[in-house]
């Protein structure tokens, strides 16, 4: 039968009905809670370390972003903003298989385009808001606590920053829906999304290098491009993590001194990436930082849509009962 009108007719009706849905839940209010008392905490601990440091420091307001005391606020982001998305899209379809509402919208004209954009689009703009406050916070606090604002070069970087966590919590929000469509029972589909959060965000980082040297011992490591051959396939393993990837963007992103992503790996092996003519140390511009993570960006985003089609062709292959 062929379909008759925009596959996407009814999306503004499902997304705002989600959007209210969402900001009339008790999680959204436990979310809110969260935020604040993360802002706090964070920017609390931050300016006490902040206040030892010489007023010299060009990017001093990025330091609201990477230390803390006892976890940076890019540290609790990696583990808290999956916990948040699973929270949020874990039941978003079986929920409606199990109140056996999902026959009687699938009797209106709406198609499973427009209702599973809706999910999504509502479940991210949701998300989108709650990282918003926490970025305004964040900024809010800090210049009461710190006394200056920031240049335009920190404004920017945290720009970067909030959008990036907004891309990051859309890869585990659409892996949360793409569970909800795949399991009937709303515990299981979250039991397995925080499995996958778990050896995604855990597990997986620490046995990428293993597997990375298994396959690299067969080479031996002679001269220096030995050494970074090695380091290009570990790094390359453990970026299948999402969590990785969010990690060396932001490393990137909110020190302006960094030139890569492994230039800690090459300290631990006694090397120094260092440009012809650069001074070490220096700041880059923030779009030679882009740059730098561009590969990381593309690459999280990517995962993110991935995710997204193979729980957009499950659901369009799915059964409705009534």
């Amino acid at each position: 039968m062929r379909r008759e009108g925009s596959a996407l007719h009814g999306f503004g009706v499902v997304t705002l009905k989600e959007i209210a849905d969402h900001f009339t839940s008790i999680l959204v209010v436990v979310l809110v809670v969260l935020v604040v008392g993360v802002a706090v905490i964070v920017v609390r601990g931050a300016i006490e370390q902040i206040k030892e440091v010489t007023a010299e420091d060009p990017f001093l307001f990025l330091r609201l972003f990477t230390r803390s005391s006892p976890l940076a606020l890019v540290a609790l982001l990696s583990f808290l903003v999956p916990l948040i998305a699973i929270g949020l899209g874990f039941d978003s379809v079986n929920g409606e298989h199990n109140r056996r509402t999902l026959s009687r919208i699938m009797s209106q004209p709406i198609y499973r385009d427009a209702l599973l954009f809706g999910k999504f689009a509502a479940g991210l703009f949701t998300l989108s808001i709650s990282m918003i406050v926490l970025w305004l916070l964040i900024i809010g606090f800090g210049l009461v606590g710190l006394g200056i604002p920031p240049n335009a070069e920190e404004m920017a970087r945290a720009l970067v920053l909030l959008i990036v966590t907004i891309a990051y919590a859309g890869f585990w929000f659409s892996l949360a829906l793409l569970f909800s469509i795949v399991f009937r029972s709303a515990a299981t589909a979250a039991l397995v999304s925080l499995g996958a959060w778990l050896f995604l965000t855990i597990i997986w980082p620490l046995f990428s290098p293993l597997l990375a040297s298994v396959v690299t011992s067969a080479s031996p490591v002679a001269n220096t491009s030995d050494v970074l051959g090695a380091l290009d396939t570990q790094a390359a393993f453990a970026r299948l993590s999402p969590s990785v990837l969010f990690n060396e963007i932001v490393s990137i992103v909110l020190d302006p001194s960094l030139r890569s992503t492994q230039q800690s790996m090459l300290q631990q092996v006694g090397l120094m990436l260092l440009e012809r003519g650069a001074i070490p140390r220096a700041p880059i511009p923030l779009l030679q930082s882009v740059l730098v993570v561009w590969p990381q960006m593309v690459a999280l985003i990517g995962g993110t849509i991935l995710v997204f089609v193979i729980g957009y062709i499950v659901f369009q292959r799915q059964e409705v009962r009534a």
